[in-house]
């Protein structure tokens, strides 16, 4: 799909979401290398941003014309206001967020000159997001046309919610993240798409990854078929700087190739979840899985040339004027 058509596809994003899991106050601190174990580095300025898996990729979804709702929980602490203040202000609809006594959840980021990152999470509230809660929401949650899940929520919680929505006929879509190796088989049975990377989807379906780090000339129908046996029909597979993979037993081309998006990255935090927020906003909006992937792209790209999660993410209009010059 060439940049144009691609780009284009930002005009049909108009379809409603709900975005079920974590949000996280983010403390980030750049530095010119990772730490190794033991050691210590100079940093920067801290810097505290909204983030969380969940909360990224509802706002994402939010910036680029999609109709979010956001289900999760914050605490009573400070950060709570922060996170809902930042989701209102992407445009994401957050009246039913729960408030809970506690912590809400953080998480500590290093990122280095190149963009690389290592993320500690602490749950915090999104550890309250039970069953009972998902439940009381089905009414607003049946409004949606599909469903975003990660796996920053308690399993069962997920599990629970995967199961309602995808009874009531929502599309449910569950990106692995946090990675699980092995996937309880009633959210598998609950799950529409999946979402992983490269190492995650080897991982997963207990294949051997390419040993020159070639993915070029792996073999992705191989991967498709596993990937069908394993329980998910419908997978996007991403491959970070080189771009994605679909993989759709159900389609005519059960593999197609999504070329990276080139630009002068200086942090990937949130880059997957920009990416996750694009294929929820596509696919409520009627896009087709590869479609979906091919836009996600470039609204990735563009989060990675920006500092932060949701920081980075742009809208329609500036992802637009980013690409086309």
């Amino acid at each position: 799909m060439s940049e144009q058509s691609a780009l284009n596809l930002l005009d049909r994003i108009n379809g409603t979401i709900s975005v079920v899991g974590s949000m996280n106050a983010d403390y980030t601190v750049t530095t010119d290398r990772l730490p190794g174990p033991g050691e210590t580095v100079n940093g920067g300025a801290l810097q505290i941003l909204p983030g969380g898996k969940s909360g990224n990729q509802a706002a994402a979804a939010a910036k680029i014309g999609a109709h979010v709702q956001m289900f999760g929980a914050v605490g009573s602490d400070d950060n709570a206001v922060f996170l809902i203040n930042n989701l209102d202000n992407a445009g994401v609809d957050t009246s039913h967020i729960r408030r809970v006594l506690g912590p809400s959840g953080t998480t500590v980021i290093t990122v280095d000159a190149h963009g690389e990152n290592t993320i500690v999470y602490s749950p915090g509230s999104n550890a309250q997001v039970s069953v009972e809660y998902v439940e009381s929401m089905r009414e607003v949650l049946g409004k949606s046309k599909v469903l975003g899940l990660c796996l920053e929520s308690p399993m069962e919680t997920v599990t629970a919610c995967a199961k309602m929505c995808h009874e009531m006929g929502i599309t449910v879509l569950l990106n692995n993240s946090p990675f699980v190796p092995s996937l309880p088989p009633e959210l598998v049975a609950a799950a529409d798409v999946l979402l992983v990377n490269e190492h995650e989807m080897a991982q997963m379906l207990g294949i051997d990854e390419p040993s020159d780090g070639d993915w070029n000339a792996f073999d992705w129908h191989m991967a498709a078929e596993h990937m069908q046996q394993y329980g998910f029909e419908r997978a996007i597979v991403t491959l970070g700087a080189e771009g994605s993979m679909v993989l759709d037993s159900t389609s005519d081309e059960p593999v197609k190739r999504i070329q990276p998006v080139k630009v002068n990255a200086v942090d990937t935090t949130g880059s997957g979840d920009a990416f996750m927020g694009t294929v929820l906003a596509g696919l409520s909006s009627g896009l087709s899985l590869h479609e979906s992937a091919s836009l996600a792209s470039y609204v990735a790209a563009y989060a990675a040339a920006g500092y932060g999660a949701q920081a980075s993410y742009g809208t329609a209009a500036q992802i637009r004027k980013a690409f086309e010059g």
